[in-house]
């Protein structure tokens, strides 16, 4: 069992590694094995590589990232020009059917809607825009709807699983009800936990992932 004081070394180091992330102006705090991260970035794409940066350690149960985005003179833009290079980002990627998805912006914050057919499609749209300049934050409400059956979805799910090394698929239970899937279980590590949420997602039809799993390092 790894202790507080461990798993908090263990994140400032991947925070100092993760050359995305200025981690001098990063707090960690553990307990029970929830991180909490505070400070603040210059950017939404950095607040993100920070949490992505402490859920990769091994003993993580679960991340609170209370960092604040403090934009830098020279990113600050107008909701009208984040706007503007939101739809130009999303025109440009080949992998997002931009004319089914919609764009706000209110005060630095973009917000997504409309209807995709798969969560790749839904993740891509949002990848894109993730390292735009004065993005403050992204709210993704594309909802996916395709017409699949939940036995091809559980199916589907499961072959991927055995797929992954990292991950023991006999330990995982699947449910699918009208394309929401339930993951219950124990895993070792978060990073488990992640690679088996990822997987269940990128199922085709897959509207939603309930994720019940429990990390038992």
């Amino acid at each position: 069992m790894i202790s507080d004081a461990q798993l908090r070394h263990d994140v400032e180091a991947e925070l100092d590694w993760d050359a995305r992330v200025d981690s001098r102006q990063i707090g960690v705090a553990v307990k029970d094995g929830v991180v909490s991260l505070t400070g603040q970035v210059g950017s939404y794409l950095e607040r993100r590589a920070a949490e992505q940066a402490a859920q990769s350690v091994e003993g993580v149960k679960a991340v609170a990232n209370d960092i604040v985005i403090e934009l830098p003179f020279a990113a600050k833009r107008s909701d009208t020009q984040i706007a503007a290079a939101a739809v130009s980002a999303l025109q440009s990627n080949i992998s997002v059917p931009s004319d089914r998805i919609k764009i706000y912006v209110r005060d630095g914050w973009i917000s997504l809607e409309g209807e995709v057919s798969s969560w790749y499609q839904k993740n891509a749209a949002e990848a894109a825009l993730t390292a735009l300049h004065g993005v403050k934050g992204l709210t993704n409400n594309v909802v996916i709807r395709a017409q699949t059956s939940a036995s091809d979805i559980q199916g589907k799910i499961g072959e991927a699983f055995r797929r992954r090394a990292q991950l023991d698929a006999t330990k995982v239970q699947v449910q699918v009800i009208d394309g929401i899937v339930t993951l219950e279980g124990e895993v070792s590590s978060w990073q488990e936990r992640n690679q088996a949420e990822i997987a269940a997602w990128q199922a085709p039809g897959v509207s939603k992932v309930i994720d019940k799993l429990t990390v038992r390092p």
